[in-house]
């Protein structure tokens, strides 16, 4: 009997301690935007005190069981990805809080960039990456630079041990991250190729691990030899016969499958789990819908759970979990950095990008290099730079670390406008950077078409001393034809003869006062030539009157914009206050139809302040907001009334409005303002209803013999409209609108545009 007794005790310590050591591994597929449910599968097991001992993903199962390992709790990883931010990062967008408008562009109308390298020998290089990663890569490196800290770059000593998958293209090769950064690993096992540019590890060039072993059960098993493997696939990618009644339905994501490795389901022993959740009407871009994808792995893991119990037969509570977890995150330095390190930037170069960081001021918080990174990549020439946080454990800080991946000194704009109206133009824009002791930035900007031709050139200096500060020189060319103007679709109207041809030769400098507002000072001087009549009807052997306007323009402003789109916005809000002097020589030559028969020249002096405001309101599909528009001036009329009322300020609050000479919405002085509705009918499709007042506070008026004569008008008031449907695509707003003027000339319009309907400002702007 006392033999019995000790037998038994001996085996239960045995099953005991065998228990004890059985360890799981958990395996994560790649499958872009469906890998978010592999946080439905972590939430699961946890709940159900199932132990993890091990992780190998890849591509996105190697960032949710990175993130894993780094220490995030299910709840965590999940708060992350279903945000706001989250969203922002994935699609290339920078948040609010991070985002700095002084290098902000003039909007133009490229609806498609192309990034190159140009070098010395003047070959060209193109950047195929089609997304922008900036906001991506700081906030990896960010959140996962402590949880390397604490594990010394030792994968194998993070809060559960992991290998990240990558490949090397250029080999043909997987590749294993097991040490080093964990922030770049990540980032790696995420590069799909033309989509994410690739970073270096160890002197590599790594792309998405999902291209050579999408499912890497044999790492898990090679590396860490577990009991039972649990493998989670998400990826759709499991045929092994040509999936005939599908393939149509398929052909879609024909890049995604060449891209991707097979998934095969297979490889997870007889001793293991194979789960797949039902994600077959999700996307790989589906990132919005990360909850579904997420409920979709918690449920499909809850349907096998007594699978997975019946072999795992150990369990470990979440406070036991939670416990190791907070020991883990306790150990963890705070990024606090006493070294910056440029890598590939002379030391001219240096020197510049030093000052974002506040020079030699050091130690920096996380907060300081946040700022200094997103105020430096606000300008496009940086979207080079790939930032990383190294711990230093003999000092207990970090090192911040800036490194130069393939630079993009020229790109290439394209764009343009088709629309039923003959105001349809071609552009080209080609610019050029170099970076030295200052950053330069060339433009050559290019529109030709019958209504508008310009000829653009500008060059802008970013100097790094007394703060910041920018100097712009330009040369601008404009031409504008309004005979052309007239509708397609819409009645014909009376054509308005108008030749308008101005250049400007100027600078700007400006400087940023605060995260948002940019503040300028500048000057220019300018010729300009109209040639009109001033009457409604024009034969062949007339010629027109000729207005020349030649002299200078000093200005002061402050500007800011966040609106979400540069035409048709929904979201964000904008301002510009300036004021400006003018100082110029005006010649009038008649032509046939003018009463006045000899030549004019008289010299004008005015001052000018304008204010303009737009922003909007969102909640949910619904948008709603303002435009406000106010102009004081003393300017003084010209020789005669056609020639005041077209250098008069104008308001512009529709699409359109710039291609019309609207007399009645000029003025010298005015108050001005509207109120827009957009309704999101779906994705990318919104309706439009807009509705505007302009109140001039000193109307031009003709009197006796084509002369202008000035009018204080207190009670009228002149309304405009639209109606508009309007798609964005990547080629820029495909627009269907009808529009009112309270104008006798054009008082209804239908206009059908694709592409953005913008021009470069005129001389007197």
């Amino acid at each position: 009997m006392v033999k019995f007794g000790f037998a038994f005790l001996f085996l239960f310590f045995s099953l005991t301690l065998s228990a004890q050591r059985q360890r799981v591994g958990l395996v994560f597929s790649g499958g872009a935007a469906k890998g978010i449910a592999h946080i439905g599968v972590l939430k699961a097991l946890e709940e159900n005190e199932i132990p993890i001992d091990y992780i190998v993903g890849t591509s996105m199962g190697g960032i949710v069981g990175g993130c894993y390992a780094a220490g995030m709790s299910p709840a965590q990883i999940e708060s992350i990805m279903t945000s706001k931010e989250f969203l922002n990062w994935v699609n290339g967008k920078i948040e609010e809080e991070n985002n700095y408008f002084y290098h902000k562009k003039e909007e133009g109308p490229s609806f498609l960039k192309i990034n190159l390298s140009l070098d010395s020998t003047l070959n060209f290089t193109l950047n195929s990456s089609l997304a922008n990663d900036l906001a991506l890569n700081f906030a990896i490196a960010e959140k996962l630079a402590m949880s390397s800290s604490g594990s010394k770059n030792n994968f194998d000593s993070l809060f559960v041990p992991v290998r990240i998958m990558a490949s090397d293209i250029f080999t043909q090769n997987q590749v294993e991250l097991s040490k080093g950064s964990l922030g770049d690993a990540l980032r790696a096992t995420q590069t799909a190729p033309f989509f994410y540019t690739p970073i270096k590890i160890n002197g590599k060039y790594l792309f998405d691990g999902g291209i050579y072993n999408n499912f890497p059960v044999d790492v898990m098993q090679k590396d860490f030899k577990p009991d039972v493997v649990i493998g989670v696939n998400v990826s759709s990618k499991v045929y092994d016969q040509y999936p005939y009644g599908e393939d149509e339905k398929l052909i879609s994501r024909s890049l995604l499958y060449m891209l991707l490795d097979k998934s095969d389901p297979s490889k997870v022993p007889p001793s293991g789990v194979y789960i797949q959740p039902n994600l077959k009407k999700f996307s790989g871009f589906d990132f919005a819908r990360a909850k579904e994808m997420i409920d979709s792995g918690y449920q499909q893991t809850i349907r096998q759970i007594n699978e997975i119990k019946l072999k795992i037969k150990q369990r470990v509570t979440c406070e036991e979990v939670a416990e190791r977890r907070n020991q883990f995150n306790s150990k963890l330095a705070p990024i606090r950095v006493n070294e910056i390190t440029f890598e590939g930037f002379d030391r001219s170069q240096q020197k510049y990008l030093n000052r974002f960081f506040k020079s030699g001021k050091r130690p920096l918080y996380l907060r300081d290099i946040r700022k200094g990174y997103f105020q430096l990549i606000s300008d496009d020439y940086f979207n080079n730079v790939y930032p990383s946080f190294a711990f230093n454990p003999s000092t207990k800080d970090y090192n911040f670390r800036l490194s130069k991946r393939q630079t993009n000194n020229f790109q290439v704009d394209f764009g343009g406008i088709i629309a039923t109206r003959n105001i349809s133009n071609i552009f080209l824009g080609l610019n050029y950077y170099s970076f030295e002791r200052v950053l330069m930035h060339a433009q050559l900007n290019f529109f030709t078409g019958d209504f508008y031709k310009s000829g653009q050139l500008k060059v802008r200096f970013d100097f790094p001393f007394f703060g910041q500060f920018y100097a712009e020189p330009e040369v601008t060319i404009n031409n504008w034809n309004f005979f052309q103007g007239n509708d397609v679709i819409a009645k014909k109207f009376t054509p308005t003869v108008l030749n308008r041809t101005d250049r400007k030769y100027g600078m700007t400098i400006g400087f940023p006062v605060a995260r948002q507002i940019r503040a300028f000072v500048n000057g220019a001087y300018f010729s300009n030539n109209d040639g009109y009549i001033d009457t409604k009807v024009l034969t062949s052997t007339d010629t027109l009157d000729q207005l020349t306007l030649n002299g200078a323009r000093l200005g002061v402003g402050f500007t800011f914009n966040s609106l979400n789109r540069k035409q048709y916005a929904s979201q964000g809000k904008a301002f510009t206050v300036s004021g400006n002097y003018f100082s110029l020589e005006e010649e009038f030559i008649p032509g046939t139809r003018s009463v006045i028969r000899t030549v004019q020249q008289s010299d004008r002096r005015w001052w000018q302040a304008k204010i303009s405001a737009e922003q909007y309101f969102n909640k949910g599909i619904y948008s709603s907001g303002y435009l406000v528009e106010g102009v004081l001036s003393n300017q003084p009329p010209f020789t005669n009334y056609f020639g005041s009322i077209i250098n008069a300020p104008a308001f512009n609050p529709l699409q359109d409005s710039r291609t019309l000479l609207l007399q009645n919405f000029r003025a010298f002085s005015y108050i001005a303002g509207g109120w827009r509705n957009v309704f999101s009918i779906r994705k990318n499709l919104d309706f439009r209803l807009e509705a505007y007042a302009f109140k001039p506070l000193q109307a031009l008026a003709e009197g006796p013999g084509q002369q202008p004569k000035l009018e204080q008008q207190l009670e009228q008031v002149y309304f405009a409209g639209m109606a508009n449907l309007v798609m964005h695509s990547p080629i820029g707003p495909v627009s269907l609108s009808l529009n009112y003027y309270d104008d006798p000339n054009r008082q209804l319009g239908v206009l059908l545009h694709v592409g953005f309907l913008l021009f470069n400002k005129t001389s007197l702007e």
